[in-house]
This record gives C-alpha cells, sequence and structure tokens, in this order.
C-alpha cells in the first residue's frame, strides 16, 4: 500500500459462546481509503466494525488507529479516539425527540460542546452538502421519507468532519435511484472530507461504486482482498458465487424443511 495505514488489524479473533464470528482477521485500511466488506448475513461483518469502534472487545488480536493500540485502551483515551469517528447507521437511526438539525447536530453539542447557533449553522451546511435546504431542519424525522432520513444520517455522519466514517448497509431499504443517490453523495462527501470510510454491504452496486478496495468476509475469514475493479476476475469460487447472487455454489444456506 503506497499510503501509510489509518487501520491496522492483526488477526483478529471474536467468538460468543462456541460460535466463532472473526477467525483471525488481518487487514491494512491505507489513510484516506474506501474498503467495503462484503459477506451474507451472519458472517461477522457488524461484529468486524464494533470491534474497530470499540464497542466490543476482541478475544484476542491487535487493531491500531495512526499506529495505536485501541484493544484495551483506558476510557478517556477511548473518548478521545471516538472524536475521530462517524457513522452511518443502517436505519440512520435518528432521534424522534430531535429536529432534524439538531440530529444532525447532535455529536457537535453533545460531544465537541459547541454552543447551540454554531452547531445549528455547522448542521444547515452539513444538510446542503447531502443536497437538502435549510426547510427541513425544524422538521421531525417522521415527517422524512426514508430516504432524506438516510441523507440526515449522512450528514450527522459528516457533521464533526471525521478523519474515519463507518457505512453499515448504506442502502438497505432505499429504491434503486435513491440508494443511487446515496452512493454519490457518499463517494462525495468522503472524497471532499478526506476521510478513511469503512463500510459493510450486501448490495453490490453499492460495494462497486464507493469502494477502491473490497474484502469479503466468510465464516469468520477473509478470503479475498482486491481492487474493485478485479471484483470480476477473481477465481475464488465463493466471491463469484456471492457477487451474482446464486443459490448454486461453495455457499450453502441451511433451510428448514
Amino acid at each position: 500500500m503506497t499510503s501509510p495505514a489509518k487501520i491496522q488489524l492483526r488477526d483478529v479473533h471474536k467468538s460468543f459462546g462456541a460460535k466463532t464470528v472473526l477467525d483471525g482477521v488481518t487487514l491494512d485500511i491505507a489513510a484516506g481509503e474506501s474498503i467495503v466488506v462484503i459477506g451474507g448475513s451472519g458472517t461477522g461483518k457488524s461484529v468486524l466494525i464494533k470491534c474497530i469502534l470499540g464497542l466490543l472487545r476482541p478475544d484476542r488480536g491487535s487493531i491500531l488507529v495512526d499506529g495505536v493500540e485501541t484493544v484495551g485502551i483506558a476510557e478517556n483515551e477511548r473518548v478521545a479516539l471516538m472524536g475521530k469517528f462517524g457513522m452511518l447507521f443502517q436505519g440512520a437511526a435518528l432521534f424522534d425527540s430531535l429536529s432534524v438539525w439538531e440530529n444532525v447536530a447532535f455529536g457537535l453539542i453533545q460531544g465537541r460542546r459547541m454552543p447551540r447557533r454554531a452547531a445549528k449553522a455547522k448542521a444547515l451546511q452539513k444538510l446542503a452538502e447531502v443536497g437538502m435546504g435549510a426547510d427541513v431542519a425544524n422538521l421531525s424525522p417522521a415527517e422524512l421519507s426514508g430516504g432524506m432520513q438516510k441523507r440526515v444520517g449522512l450528514a450527522r455522519a459528516i457533521a464533526t468532519d471525521p478523519e474515519i466514517i463507518f457505512f453499515d448497509e448504506p442502502t438497505t431499504g432505499l429504491d434503486p435511484i435513491m440508494a443511487d443517490v446515496i452512493n454519490d453523495l457518499i463517494v462525495t462527501c468522503v472524497r471532499n472530507l478526506g476521510s478513511t470510510a469503512v463500510s459493510i454491504t450486501h448490495d453490490m452496486a453499492s460495494a462497486r461504486k464507493i469502494s477502491d478496495r473490497i474484502a469479503m468476509l466468510y465464516h469468520g475469514k477473509l478470503i479475498w482482498i482486491g481492487r474493485t475493479a478485479d471484483i470480476d476476475h477473481t477465481g475464488n469460487d465463493y466471491v463469484e458465487q456471492f457477487i451474482h447472487g446464486r443459490a448454486d455454489g461453495p455457499i450453502t444456506m441451511d433451510l428448514k424443511r
């Protein structure tokens, strides 16, 4: 990799009881890179992100951010680390009791103690960056469509100008056109911020559009990592089956009869 690693995972393991979810994951993510982790439901994608965020602690292994070990760090160090992160949740996860602008400004007000007037101005700026006008600022999330809620969630994810942004199934529940709008916004926002992006998705159209590299997680292991441009020529039967959505192949589903 030509750029220094922003995030480094080394032999990361995580189990829940007898179930192994991450089984020796090793991955370098460069500064300014956008990487997408693909894989079926239950393969460990969400657990991987939660381990990087520090919401879950690996059973063993190392996770470095900017060269600093994050596994087992003190609480005050964890708070400082979280200041580098932004997150777009799968369901937007907006606060019903807050207006649109207050949702966008939540991290600014609660995390950075920014005065409300300055935070609102920043929120309006970020809403504009995702194609939303000031007319929506005082609406409640319930008054917005699913696509608009997702854009508000994106505005909140970039409100603090984070160094690293996580995207959890960013196009789930959206029609194909709105999904493409969100993909374009993700690409533009990440590029403008110069952020490192880590995404998980089942949506291959999204994965192809927003990523520089793609990694596939299967049974807790990364079975393929490569440039997005090479995803159709991997020679890996598991990857081929997944990206083309084929029922027949080495990946089998346990179905009750």
